[in-house]
């Protein structure tokens, strides 16, 4: 299938679903990164007219700004600005400290980001009467690198099929802006935060075995070990298989 092609089926996936859970329009959350530009421009494709950008910068990178509203203004994306410092600041008070001194603590603190955006973009798609578009392409969510009720916290995913060399293919025939398409890719979770540092393996490792089940031996050990212990988030909650007496 061409890209094309692709483009065009998504676009018609994304209205016929919204329209038919009886919504309006679509609210994308737009950090500045490849995947939410390809997801923003496939929005405004399907809903010209309803499709609004959020971007929710909490202590982000200036240029991941910089970088979402170069993306709104290419494709004539209405947006809305909500600086979420404030809001991080004040639940980190309330739960714990922000001094974190462990990878685990230092990822907790962080993962308190993505979940606040998603509040955040709930509460648009409520008053709009639309649904929320979430960026989360095949390579990702197979790994669960997401997170939990943050950004995979979302009414649909046009990108879920779509390894990241897809989405970047795909980019580039939306005409996503040059310096969105080739910066590093990163969750904007910390500073100097990347994708692929924080995953230990390169998305072409990935995408070459998701697609061909081939890898060098390290790769596929690890792939397969994240796949693993992400399945809960790929997944509704668990409920227990009992029978219950009168139910």
């Amino acid at each position: 299938m061409s890209v094309e092609e692709i483009a065009e089926k998504l676009t018609s996936w994304i209205t016929e679903t919204v329209l038919g859970a009886g919504r309006r329009g679509a609210v994308v959350g737009m950090s500045g990164g490849i995947d939410s530009s390809v997801a923003a421009a496939l929005c405004q494709r399907a809903f010209p007219e309803a499709t609004l950008g959020v971007i929710m910068p909490c202590y982000s990178d200036r240029a991941d700004r910089e970088h979402a509203e170069l993306a709104a203004d290419k494709f004539h994306i209405p947006v809305e600005l909500v600086v979420l410092d404030g809001v991080f600041d004040a639940l980190v008070g309330v739960v714990g400290r922000d001094d974190y001194g462990s990878a685990t603590e230092k990822l907790a603190g962080a993962n308190i980001k993505p979940r606040l955006r998603m509040v955040t973009l709930y509460y648009f798609a409520n008053r709009l009467n639309y649904l929320v578009v979430g960026a989360g392409n095949r390579s990702e969510l197979s790994v669960g690198y997401f997170t939990k009720y943050g950004d995979g916290g979302v009414d649909l995913l046009p990108l879920g099929n779509l390894v990241k060399s897809q989405v970047r293919d795909l980019a580039t025939y939306l005409g996503v802006p040059r310096e969105i398409i080739d910066k590093p890719p990163s969750a904007g979770l910390w500073k100097g935060q990347t994708d692929e540092g924080e995953m230990g393996l390169t998305y072409s490792e990935l995408d070459h075995y998701l697609i061909t089940s081939e890898a060098g031996e390290e790769a596929r050990v690890k792939i397969d070990s994240m796949m693993r212990s992400a399945g809960h988030k790929r997944c509704p909650p668990l409920i227990p298989l009992l029978e219950i007496d009168g139910l």
